[in-house]
């Protein structure tokens, strides 16, 4: 059983879709970040970051913050969604990478300055809009001849997806990047995509237009 310490973010979502997907059982824990629970002295003991995700496997009594972390971590413990094989499995953790360096802090940049402070700094708005979109150019590019980010699909459509759900958040058009919808579609028809998406509150998937 995995206890899911969470909340509607991006970064959330990519772990309870992971547990979806693999099958695992597990337990919700709602840290409402709008109130600030995620800095509950409690919370703190299971991630000393103040942040969401977090997860208990109390098979092992293991504790484990960081999202990326956690999917290698249910990949290992399952044998799922990350190739066994050399060349794979190094593209899986290359594009789980580039995800925990470009568009997790670069969108969550645009968020910021786009979605909840607009007219703050019109500089800020336009160079995360930019680098946003240059993401999604890499991210289309990426694409082109393949279904899914790294071959098969694995933990890093489940790392990516997520982020790129938040595309009106980020003022981007995704029929500007075409391949970028098409696997953005293909994902959001999976059930356990679909299942993970509403943990902890119920929200519906963005669609594009």
């Amino acid at each position: 059983m995995i206890d899911l310490y969470t909340w509607s973010t991006p970064n959330g979502r990519k772990v309870s879709i992971a547990l979806e997907e693999l099958g695992l059982d597990y337990n919700v824990h709602a840290i409402d970040i709008t109130k600030d629970e995620q800095f509950d002295s409690a919370f703190l003991k299971i991630a000393p970051n103040n942040r969401i995700p977090a997860i208990v496997d109390t098979d092992n009594g293991l504790t484990l913050m960081e999202s990326g972390a956690i999917l290698m971590y249910l990949a290992e413990k399952t044998g799922k969604l990350m190739s066994g094989e050399f060349e794979p499995r190094w593209r899986t953790v290359e594009w789980l990478m580039w995800q925990m360096g470009g568009p997790g802090p670069m969108l969550g940049q645009a968020h910021h300055f786009i979605k909840f402070n607009p007219g703050v700094s019109d500089y800020a708005e336009q160079r995360y809009l930019n680098e946003g979109k240059r993401l999604y150019g890499v991210l289309d590019k990426r694409l082109e001849g393949r279904d899914f980010v790294a071959g098969d699909y694995s933990m890093a459509d489940i790392a990516v997806w997520p982020w790129i759900a938040r595309f009106e958040w980020q003022t981007i058009d995704l029929n500007e990047f075409p391949r970028v919808r098409d696997w953005y579609m293909r994902i959001v028809e999976r059930p356990a995509v679909q299942k993970g998406y509403v943990v902890p509150n119920p929200q519906e998937i963005p669609l594009p237009a």
